[in-house]
């Protein structure tokens, strides 16, 4: 019974995060009427996206600390009734200042259900099964973004811009009344963990505890370097790229596009069954699909000519899109690796991680399409989005600086006789760090 509980509490919570993914991903096929509507150029199309991701990330750290200590259920609530007031404000404004005011609330909003579902999942599950529900979590949410590429570009073309924003802001609104109900910071006969921060030296040590964790920081950059690239594709200038510079046709576009959401969604419960047996091959995983990823990227920006072929898009487009399963591992680390009044704060630290480095790769390669306009589409878009190679490369190259870091920090608590989630092994290269 107790377990039937928690799973209707987690999938309740679970249907907000949804929302939040497809009002967060919806100008990733609504770009080109966005940019009609208001008049604007690549670079101010982008900060659309750079300021509610922008937003999305400085709010993951302040909403942990909301989640420790408030409870997850009232941040949610809260959270569904600013996603459904900005995308309801969206709909009605034509001026691009109250639209980047309604697309800043929605990324308010948006910040706070991620974290918050997570925190419910450590109160109600034990810790075996965190970084599978966590997988499973950012899958059923990548539902949301496949929501937003055919679907939505189908409700765009046949009732138009407003209806389709007012009426699914509404209905995300109204859901705040479900879990404000239903919903429950801990099981029944359990008193929530929560943390009662007395003044602000108290908070920011928190916040300092968290990221002094070797756990956290590694988990910040795995983050960092796996979400990104298809985030990035999927919220901005996966569409116009398909469209203007590969010369593909919308439906087309669309399709390819969801194929980054199919393949989040089918990847994400193999990853968390994966890590969760073997929780030894996290960190690997990440390495592997990091460099999968740049090689990707060689293939489709060197490819000669600049038109890639449609089936070798279909290839790279599905690779990247496990770069969503591979950024749930980042989570698996925090958890593992921090008192449970502070997973809240700690998981916000790492969800950071990846929203700063899509507000870098997204401005980025909006302002280097507007430099580089002149020569042609194509060639801009190749030249634009070696941004995201930049981005990959240093990602990869701090992942695996802490990697070893947090290895270390087990290998002395293993030495100092004391208990850790994970066992590890001792490698060659680890002796040479040492």
């Amino acid at each position: 019974m107790r377990g039937r509980r928690a799973l209707t509490i987690w999938a309740i919570a679970v249907l907000v995060y949804l929302a939040a993914v497809f009002h967060r991903t919806s100008l990733g096929v609504a770009s080109i009427e966005a940019s009609a509507r208001f008049g604007l150029g690549p670079a101010a199309l982008g900060t659309f996206t750079v300021l509610q991701i922008g937003v999305y990330a400085l709010m993951q750290i302040p909403t942990g600390l909301l989640v420790d200590r408030y409870g997850p259920r009232r941040v949610l609530t809260v959270a569904a009734a600013l996603i459904g007031l900005g995308e309801v404000l969206f709909a009605f404004v034509t001026s691009y200042p109250l639209g980047l005011l309604a697309r800043g609330v929605l990324g308010v909003g948006d910040a706070m259900t991620f974290v918050s579902v997570l925190r419910l999942v450590a109160a109600h599950f034990p810790g075996r099964r965190y970084a599978a529900l966590a997988a499973v979590t950012a899958a059923l949410g990548a539902l949301g973004n496949l929501i937003s590429t055919l679907p939505l570009a189908v409700l765009l073309d046949g009732v138009g811009w407003t209806a389709t924003f007012a009426v699914t802001g509404a209905a995300t609104a109204l859901y705040a009344v479900v879990l404000a109900l239903r919903v429950r910071d801990a099981p029944e006969g359990t008193a929530p963990a929560r943390h009662r921060a007395s003044s602000l030296r108290v908070v920011l040590g928190s916040v300092r505890q968290a990221w002094r964790t070797p756990g956290t920081r590694l988990g910040f950059w795995t983050h960092f370097s796996t979400m990104f690239a298809p985030a990035m594709l999927g919220l901005l200038w996966g569409f116009p790229y398909l469209v203007q510079a590969q010369g593909l046709a919308r439906p087309a576009a669309g399709a390819l596009l969801a194929v980054l959401v199919v393949g989040a969604i089918l990847g994400g419960p193999t990853v968390g069954a994966l890590i969760s047996r073997r929780p030894e091959c996290r960190t690997p995983l990440v390495v592997g699909y990091l460099l999968a990823a740049l090689g990707v990227w060689a293939v489709l920006l060197g490819w000669p000519g600049g038109h890639v072929p449609v089936p070798v898009l279909l290839a790279g487009f599905a690779l990247l899109s496990l770069g969503g399963p591979a950024s749930s591992i980042a989570f698996a680390p925090a958890r593992d690796y921090n008192p449970l009044h502070r997973v809240g704060t700690a998981t916000g630290v790492v969800n950071v991680g990846g929203f700063v480095a899509i507000t870098v790769s997204a401005l980025a390669v909006g302002l280097l399409l507007s430099l580089f306009a002149p020569l042609g589409p194509a060639t801009a878009f190749r030249l634009a989005l070696l941004a995201v190679v930049a981005v990959l490369l240093l990602g990869l190259w701090r992942t695996s600086v802490w990697w070893r870091r947090a290895r270390a920090a087990v290998f002395d608590a293993q030495a100092r006789g004391e208990d850790v989630p994970v066992r590890i092994r001792r490698r060659a290269w680890d002796l040479a760090a040492a």
